[in-house]
């Protein structure tokens, strides 16, 4: 198992933000993280990562958190926050190389094999024939694919994204996720990510956690967690389900 997460509760001073989460992440596996703004989502990412430290016991690869390097665990893990910044002067060549620093030699020596990971990484991406060019001269969808073009540069184990389709418009949405899908089953990926969107989240992941005010309020597969009555009460907000090709697809009810 990559990840085990066991009865984990976090509080903002006295404002609970998790109370009592439980998860485990396989190699292969992608799980969606859901709910609303405030929900915990990327809280729970955080405390994943050791960033934020509240109670419960965590362990990556059966090894407590507690236990990890930083420069360790960034060859287990790599994150993308709702918001990843840079120098907006760095070229997308540049932000890609970060996320190979994990594995620099002595003095940040760069080997063949990094040069290698970051051509395959940009092809992936779609990124070759922007390599030169400034973050600031992108688009947002471009920018993005190099912020996630620097965790898989990694070459991690899992990958936690909060919110990884941010500014993508919808066919790089899609390609976004099928090429997630892809990695999870041929790189044995571990895959958790926070999302807004419940019916791509439902289409793409194997498991959806649908949160609310820090607690697991639903979990399983879009049929168990993506129920009308379920939506209501979590979101406030009267929902219709209905099935498209043997997906389940859920909106507002207007």
């Amino acid at each position: 198992m990559l990840l085990a997460a066991n009865h984990l509760s976090f509080s903002y001073r006295i404002k609970p933000a998790l109370n009592d989460v439980t998860l485990t992440l396989a190699a292969g596996q992608v799980i969606a993280l859901l709910g609303p703004n405030g929900s915990g989502k990327s809280t729970l990412i955080k405390c994943l990562l050791g960033d934020l430290r509240g109670a419960g016991d965590i362990a990556w690869n059966e090894r407590p958190l507690r236990q990890w390097s930083r420069r360790e665990l960034a060859k287990q893990i790599a994150y993308l926050p709702q918001t990843p910044t840079a120098d907006p002067q760095s070229r997308v060549i540049d932000v890609l190389r970060l996320g190979r620093a994990a594995h620099w030699g002595a003095f940040g020596i760069e080997s063949p094999q990094d040069a290698t990971v970051l051509a395959e990484i940009a092809a992936l991406l779609s990124l070759t024939d922007l390599l030169d060019r400034p973050l600031d001269t992108l688009s947002g969808g471009q920018r993005q694919r190099a912020f996630i073009g620097r965790c898989l540069a990694q070459e991690p184990k899992a990958l936690l994204l909060d919110e990884p389709a941010t500014h993508l418009d919808l066919k790089y949405q899609v390609e976004l996720l099928q090429l997630l899908k892809r990695l999870a089953t041929e790189r044995q990926l571990g895959i958790l990510m926070a999302s807004h969107d419940l019916n791509l989240a439902g289409a793409f992941a194997d498991e959806l956690i649908l949160l609310q005010e820090g607690a697991v309020v639903a979990r399983g597969l879009a049929a168990d967690v993506l129920s009308p009555k379920i939506l209501e009460r979590t979101y406030g907000l009267p929902m219709v389900q209905t099935n498209h090709d043997g997906r389940i697809v859920v909106f507002p009810k207007l």
